[in-house]
């Protein structure tokens, strides 16, 4: 049996249909409205790929079930953080530092880090503190040097 189960996603009143409520948010995203920012990665929540902001905190959502979001929550994913057209300061800077290599990562470091600096905002963290803030996302392709600039920048 089908349940309805209404979102805000990125901004918009989105209801879907699913046959489980405890289904990953993960998947809901994903194939249930087509949003591929967050990726899986682990699916134990370890790795980070797959990070969303719930009402403004990194949250993964590979483990968090869909009955977990209550009315009023707020979900963004790396699509309704910037567009290609408008970027977010972060998406940008990614980019101006070439911080990424395969990429997979990408979404997770990046949604990590906008709730990182959104939570410390007006201060300038050092490149400690922002390593720490990113200890829970892997990344095995070694940009982290850059992804660090990239945080710094903005």
């Amino acid at each position: 049996m089908a349940i309805s189960k209404a979102l805000t996603v990125n901004g918009q009143q989105v209801e879907i249909s699913i046959d489980d409520a405890d289904m990953p948010l993960l998947y809901a995203l994903r194939e249930n409205l087509g949003l591929h920012g967050p990726r899986f990665g682990c699916g134990l929540g370890q790795c980070g790929a797959c990070t969303v902001h719930i009402d403004g905190k990194a949250t993964r959502s590979c483990v968090t079930p869909l009955s977990a979001l209550k009315p009023g929550n707020e979900v963004v994913t790396l699509e309704g953080l910037g567009s290609p057209q408008n970027p977010h300061p972060l998406q940008k800077a990614f980019i101006d530092e070439q911080a990424a290599q395969c990429g997979y990562c990408i979404n997770g470091m990046i949604m990590e880090a906008a709730a990182f600096l959104a939570a410390n905002k007006g201060k300038q963290p050092s490149a400690v503190e922002i390593t720490r803030a990113l200890a829970k996302n892997l990344c095995r392709c070694g940009t982290h040097a850059r992804i660090v600039r990239a945080i710094q920048r903005v």
